[in-house]
Order: structure tokens, then C-alpha cells, then sequence
């Protein structure tokens, strides 16, 4: 089913090229929806590999293969399944995903721990292994495709296509991140959102790669929020395959490595906030600016109790400045907070401070900010030096005609 395309869209970006990466997608026929859903993508060898992956305990084969695969930190291929995420299938979705690991080894001649495949869409339906066979031949010789194509077969109910692109310079050598992302529902990632992946041409060693991801991901995908639902199959991986020819990343210490890493959490936040504006029935995008608090963790933890809140979200898409509602998203999140040192405003007008409404606030700012598609919240605390900001959007009736209709 295709859905209205979303007002808080970005059109796609001109991403460069990865020397060292071929991306190709065919239609495997997971769902009658007459578009490509197998995204296929090679690695020249010697490609390093780094992965943050859900929390979920329900988790599919794919997540915990992709897990233990990327200890190993190399990597030769990725394997993308749209239409069915393949979680909750027990043994037969496990054996789809050996199946198509052991094929592409096969095929390319590397070890089965360096294919990476990940699936999205509807739970609990085992991944037709016959599709997929079939699906990862016809990749064997598909034409290599643009990023904007990639970019729209990992898609489930996105409403357009998500890339992001970052340079650094190393020393005198300039490399270049390309990454795309899908995700719209089922957005609370706690350590990623849904499916997202970031090429590169630096050399950099598996274990600092994994250091700047997982950083990068604290600050972007774990601080966004579209309905408090983490999913099964949220993956991130970055591959880096050293053809930029600089010298290698190993820690911070090294030459580039905080310019590397600067480009990295760039690229994450925006792929970041692509998915929060592609929100299942998003009208508004929200930023949560929390000052205040007694830790940057705690602080986040507010935010993300405000961007949780049902009230909240349902107020802003009803353009109504009921700061009252924050108060009790404050009040909630279970960290400390102190009713009379708190202070609340919307568009960078303050309603309420230290505990109290302001005798000459006047809402007509504040009404005239909320009929805009970017919204901000600001919450000071009042109680130490701890901030955060996180993303997410309001809810609408289209968020529950989407997810009424999603299996259809």
C-alpha cells in the first residue's frame, strides 16, 4: 500500500559514490506490491564492519547472527529483505538466514560470519526461503544501482526515500560517508532505528569504527522516538572499506580520528531525524530540549518521557500549548525533578518558570510557533548542568489508519 507522502519530507541527497562498494536490488516477490524489496550489496575484501543493533528481546535470526557476526569485524556483503522482518519464526526463519549467508559466501568465496543480512516487515511470518534463494541469484547479476534505489527498497511504509552524506579529511585525505536508512513506525530504537546502513572509504580498524558508532548512536538514534515501540529488527552497520588509502583510524589518538568521528555523528543525526519526519502519520517535528538536569542521562530520560507521551504528542498536533501536559511528562519520567524549579516553554517562548506561570505570558507567539511543521519544547530543571535534546513527532489519526491497515 502506498501512503501519502510526508510534509516534513527532505528530497533525497546526491550521495558520492564508496570506492570498495556496489549496491544492487532486485524484486524478490515477498509482497504483492510490484516494486524491488532484495537490496544486495558488496564489500571489496578487507572491508571493516561495526553494528548496533535492538534491545528487543523478541529479536529476529537476523539480529542475532548480525550481532555475533560483527565481533569479527570484517564484512563482504549485505542482504536486505523487505517486507518481512522474519522475527518471531523460530528454526525456519533462522535456517532462511543461513541459507542466504551461505549462498552469497558461496558466491563471493568469503566466510559465511562476513554476509550480513537484515529483514523488515511484518512479524512472525518466516521468510519464504525459495524467494529469497531466488531473489539473491537474480542480485548475483543485477546492474549496480544508485543509492536513491537502495534507499527505496529497504522501505516498509516509508513515504520517501532516506540518505545522508558527511566528508572528513585525515591528514591530507579527504573520505566520504554515504548512508541510507528506513524506518516510520515502531520507532523507539534504544540503541538504533529499524534498518540503517553507513559506507565509507576510510581505513579504519573494526574496533574504533565500533567506538565511533556506538557513540554516534547515543546521541541520534537513541534519542529519537516516533510511538515508544522498539522493534524487533533494529540494525545499524557501518562499513568502512580503507580505499580512500589514509592512514588507519585506530583510536582517537590518531591523526583525523575526532574529524572522523565528527562526520560519523553527523550522518547519524541525520538519518535521525529523517525518520522521526517520516513518522507514521506526522504532520509536526518536535525537538525536546531538556537544560537542567542532574546528568546528560537523565536529561534524556526526561526528554524521552515528553516525546512518549500520548498527551503530549496529541496536543501538539492539535496545535494546543497545554504545557500542563509536559509538567505531567516531567513528573513521570521517574528522575529527579523539582515542581518549583521547573520551568517549560514552547518556540522559545517560556509559559511556566520555577514552578510557576508566568504572570505576562502571552500564548499568541506560542499558537503562531505550533501551526509550523518544526515544534520545540524547551524543559529547564533547574536542579545541575545535564542536558539532552531528542526527536519525535505528533501523533494523528493517520498513525492508527496506517497501523490498522498494515498487514493488508
Amino acid at each position: 500500500m502506498a501512503y501519502p507522502v510526508s510534509p516534513l519530507a527532505s528530497p533525497f541527497p546526491a550521495l558520492p559514490a564508496i570506492a570498495g562498494v556496489t549496491p544492487h536490488v532486485v524484486r524478490a516477490g515477498y509482497k504483492d506490491w510490484g516494486r524491488c524489496d532484495l537490496t544486495y550489496v558488496t564489500f571489496e575484501e578487507g572491508t571493516a564492519v561495526a553494528g548496533v543493533f535492538t534491545r528487543n528481546l523478541c529479536c529476529s535470526s537476523e539480529v542475532e547472527l548480525g550481532r555475533d557476526n560483527a565481533t569479527q569485524g570484517r564484512a563482504r556483503a549485505l542482504v536486505v529483505n523487505a517486507g518481512n522482518s522474519n522475527a518471531f519464526t523460530g528454526y525456519r526463519g533462522r535456517e532462511a538466514v543461513e541459507q542466504i549467508m551461505d549462498q552469497v559466501a558461496a558466491h563471493i568465496g568469503c566466510a559465511r560470519e562476513q554476509v550480513f543480512v537484515s529483514s523488515t516487515g511484518v512479524i512472525g511470518v518466516p521468510l519464504p526461503k525459495d524467494k529469497a534463494r531466488e531473489g539473491v541469484e537474480k542480485a548475483f547479476t543485477a546492474r549496480p544501482c544508485t543509492w536513491e534505489e537502495a534507499a527505496n527498497t529497504i522501505a516498509t511504509t516509508d513515504t520517501f526515500a532516506k540518505g545522508a552524506t558527511a566528508t572528513a579529511m585525515i591528514g591530507d585525505t579527504k573520505v566520504t560517508i554515504s548512508a541510507i536508512i528506513k524506518g516510520s513506525g515502531m520507532i523507539a530504537p534504544d540503541m538504533a532505528t529499524m534498518l540503517g546502513y553507513l559506507f565509507t572509504d576510510a581505513a579504519v580498524e573494526p574496533a574504533f569504527l565500533q567506538a565511533c558508532l556506538s557513540a554516534a548512536n547515543l546521541r541520534t538514534f537513541s534519542c529519537i522516538t516516533v510511538d515508544s515501540d522498539t522493534s524487533t529488527s533494529d540494525t545499524v552497520l557501518a562499513f568502512a572499506t580503507g580505499k580512500a588509502g589514509n592512514a588507519p583510524l585506530t583510536s582517537f589518538q590518531s591523526d583525523g580520528a575526532h574529524a572522523f568521528a565528527a562526520a560519523v555523528h553527523d550522518v547519524c543525526r541525520q538519518l535521525a531525524h529523517l525518520v522521526v519526519r517520516d513518522g507514521e502519520g506526522a504532520q509536526k517535528f518536535i525537538a525536546v530540549a531538556v537544560t537542567g538536569a542532574v546528568s546528560d542521562e537523565s536529561a534524556r530520560k526526561v526528554g524521552m518521557a515528553i516525546a512518549n507521551s500520548p498527551l503530549v504528542k496529541t496536543a501538539i498536533a492539535g496545535e494546543d500549548a497545554n504545557w500542563g501536559r509536559v509538567v505531567m511528562a516531567v513528573g513521570k519520567a521517574g528522575e529527579p525533578a523539582d515542581r518549583d524549579r521547573l520551568s517549560i516553554g514552547f518556540g522559545g517562548t517560556w509559559a511556566a518558570r520555577e514552578g510557576l506561570p508566568l504572570a505576562d505570558y502571552d500564548e499568541a507567539p506560542v499558537t503562531a510557533h505550533l501551526k509550523g511543521h518544526d515544534i520545540s519544547i524547551e524543559v529547564d530543571l533547574g536542579l545541575g548542568d545535564g542536558s539532552a535534546t531528542v526527536w519525535t513527532c505528533d501523533l494523528t489519526h493517520g498513525y492508527i489508519s496506517i497501523n490498522a491497515d498494515y498487514r493488508s
